[in-house]
């Protein structure tokens, strides 16, 4: 039995909260391994729209274990909102089958303030973050000064890690002629959550090593896109952690052997929110009419996505860089009734013919699409669960995607309901 990785395979927003919702049925255990409650996901249950964001999708089956792992940060009041939340849409929520990794790092109040100041300084080195502190909690981490969930459990040294973080923090404010925070605040506010989030809170990487070890089946599941990973990614307009399917191993505390089947999650065309490079983006016409049809708005932050056609230069890198061993495709009906579809199959930069996105930010920016022209398809591919079901153009639409872009199609979406799904390859049996 393989584990199975999920990872957005574009820029993120690829519908991988669906497939993973779609998988967990066969899964025993859904982790999340990166980002925090910036990643959006909407699902769509027997007509019912269930919004998770920090949360595994797989919390909304019963009898399942959603863990959260090391590699999130971790913001305690968005948690507890969104478990809320999902308690009042009749959603069995509670540390029996939802685990937080202890050596979690948490997002305070204070990384979303400076998340927001940044980006409001200057237009010119605005990134297009989500302004919910993101960015700052993993610089925390990284420069060893972060609190962590097992730190509310240790009244003798917190007082002295909140110390540690404002030395840092109190400075930037200095610097920038704002007030500066007050630690026992800080103390206080973290010391009433401490209660309700304690509960959760277990050795992931012990846990999962058991489960691993008593054959129990574990969903990995990612956020973002492979795209906007810190190193991989259209740097600097990418997020602050590791997207790659190798951060399911890391974020998790298991071993790289853990990790068995890597499904990649890309939509029939391409968007983006935010700043950054993007080759096939289509300012125009086309691209609103995508975007109309495919509801295009981030599940969190509402700001209207960039739409375009799909660049199988892209996919093809992340098939490399993460790993992928399949592809799941979704959104293909609202390419339904275009008369023709353009792919992008190359880049010519500076004169020049190209197979990849340079890892450059000059370069990436003045890169030029090479298009193939693909006849469209009249007929609704919407709600199809066959391929008996789908129009033969679509049919040759999907093989030509996996041509050029070196990897199968294991999975095909029509629609955000959880049933319309065309499965050819089972990542869990593969």
């Amino acid at each position: 039995m393989a584990n199975v990785v999920v990872v957005g395979a574009q820029w993120g927003d690829e519908g991988k909260g669906k497939i993973v919702d779609w998988l967990s049925e066969q899964a025993d255990i859904v982790v999340r391994f990166q980002g925090g409650h910036n990643a959006g996901h909407t699902l769509v249950i027997n007509g019912q729209t269930y919004k998770l964001a920090l949360l595994p999708s797989g919390v909304l089956r019963p009898s399942k274990l959603a863990v959260i792992g090391n590699g999130v940060v971790f913001d305690a009041q968005a948690f507890l909102d969104e478990v809320e939340r999902l308690k009042g849409q009749g959603v069995a929520v509670g540390p029996e089958n939802l685990r937080v990794a202890e050596n979690v790092t948490l997002i305070l109040p204070l990384h979303r303030e400076l998340d927001a100041m940044r980006e409001d300084a200057s237009a010119a080195t605005a990134i297009g973050t989500t302004r919910r502190g993101i960015g700052p909690a993993y610089e925390d981490k990284v420069g060893r000064r972060a609190i962590r969930l097992m730190d509310l459990a240790d009244h003798q040294t917190l007082p002295h890690k909140i110390e540690r973080l404002l030395t840092h923090h109190n400075a930037l404010r200095r610097g920038m002629k704002l007030p500066e925070f007050d630690g026992a605040q800080i103390l206080k506010e973290l010391m009433a959550m401490a209660p309700k989030l304690l509960p959760y809170a277990d050795t992931v990487w012990r846990l999962l090593d058991i489960k691993r070890r008593e054959g129990k089946r574990i969903l990995f599941e990612g956020a973002q896109g492979a795209l906007l990973d810190v190193d991989h990614g259209t740097y600097p307009y990418v997020t602050s952690s590791n997207t790659v399917a190798a951060q399911a191993a890391t974020g998790t505390g298991m071993g790289p052997g853990a990790v068995g089947y890597v499904l990649g999650i890309c939509k029939a065309y391409t968007t983006r929110v935010g700043q950054g490079p993007f080759p096939t983006e289509q300012d125009n016409e086309i691209g609103r009419k995508i975007g109309e049809r495919g509801r295009e708005f981030g599940t969190n932050t509402g700001r209207p996505r960039r739409c375009g056609w799909f660049d199988a230069v892209l996919v093809r890198q992340t098939v490399r860089t993460c790993g992928i061993s399949g592809l799941a495709l979704t959104k293909l009906d609202i390419l339904d009734g275009f008369d023709s579809i353009q792919v992008c199959t190359g880049y010519r930069l500076d004169g020049k013919e190209i197979d990849h996105l340079p890892a450059g930010e000059g370069a990436q920016a003045r890169v030029e699409p090479i298009y193939e022209t693909i006849e469209g398809w009249k007929e609704p591919t919407a709600n199809a669960r066959s391929w008996a079901d789908l129009p033969a153009q679509a049919i040759k639409y999907v093989r030509r995607v996996e041509e050029l872009v070196g990897c199968p199609i294991a999975l095909l979406s029509t629609s955000p309901e959880r049933e319309d799904t065309i499965l050819v390859q089972n990542p869990f049996e593969a």
